[in-house]
């Protein structure tokens, strides 16, 4: 199956950064008994391949800005169209610990003429298992040359439903527990495996039914947005059943045939608390 160029400049830059990333996670076993050396290691594997993905993309498409996870805004000017949202490492406490569950990921953002912006092309590749999902915007999401659609299920007893947990905020906690409580009365699998965008191309797949999170950033979530519409799956705000979740916070990705019973008992989960 043919590509697009663009498609191809962001493969190239993931699978060069992959097999850095490659290379260091092989040697994070070896480092596991300092206390200090393993992480360390890993938050200049992250810089690593970050620094290798920019300058791909740069190379590629010099007048493309980029919003990155380790060095933030990077821009010639501010009249740009198109930027690059970059996680350069999706999953870094599994990677810390040995654990092959992570992933690079790519979005490419347009800015409108309404200066509203739209993800038009996404990639999450998983180096460890060769899996690179992709989608542009209006062709589909893939995982190599398949065709990726998410699942059919209709009921959330047989359903895995994936999420994040909030980092040392006591009320985000709070938040959280609270809409996990009330799922879990609803849904016996219920999961957290630590990378979002994995998490993401997942439901796409149709590996999980749904994924949740608040207090999440752009860039870990941006790439699984568009793939996971082009799955034709929902990923809208919670707490707004429409809106665009890339900038805002919050998420929830579904297989569509869930979105709105799970919104509710989200959104009836966060009014319990607020009413509290």
């Amino acid at each position: 199956m043919a590509l697009s160029p663009i498609m191809n400049t962001m493969i190239r830059a993931a699978e060069k950064a992959g097999k850095s990333l490659a290379r260091d996670f092989g040697e994070v076993e070896q480092l596991q008994v300092s206390r200090k050396g393993p992480g360390d290691f890993v938050s200049a594997a992250d810089l690593r391949a970050e620094k290798i993905l920019f300058e791909e993309l740069k190379e590629a498409r010099p007048g493309f800005a980029f919003l990155m996870e380790e060095s933030g805004e990077v821009s010639d000017n501010d009249d740009y169209e198109y930027r690059w949202i970059i996680d350069p490492l999706d999953g870094t406490a599994n990677f810390l610990h040995g654990i092959p569950h992570w992933a690079i990921s790519i979005a490419l953002e347009q800015k409108m003429e309404d200066g509203t912006t739209d993800i038009v092309a996404g990639l999450i590749y998983d180096p460890i298992k060769d899996e690179a999902f992709r989608a542009e915007k209006g062709e589909g999401a893939f995982v190599r040359n398949k065709r990726l659609r998410v699942s059919g299920r209709t009921e959330l007893d047989h359903s895995i439903i994936t999420t994040g947990a909030p980092k040392r905020n006591k009320d985000a906690m709070v938040e959280f527990l609270t809409e996990y409580k009330g799922l879990l009365a609803r849904v016996p699998n219920i999961r957290r495996y630590g990378s979002a965008a994995l998490d993401m191309a997942y439901v796409a797949a149709g590996r999980f039914e749904a994924y949740w999170e608040r207090g999440i950033n752009a860039w870990d979530i941006a790439a699984g947005h568009l793939i996971v519409k082009e799955a034709k799956g929902s990923s809208t705000l919670i707490d707004k059943g429409d809106d665009s979740p890339v900038h805002a916070g919050q998420i929830l990705a579904t297989n569509a045939t869930l979105h709105n019973e799970l919104r509710k008992l989200l959104v009836s989960g966060k009014k319990e608390k607020d009413a509290a």
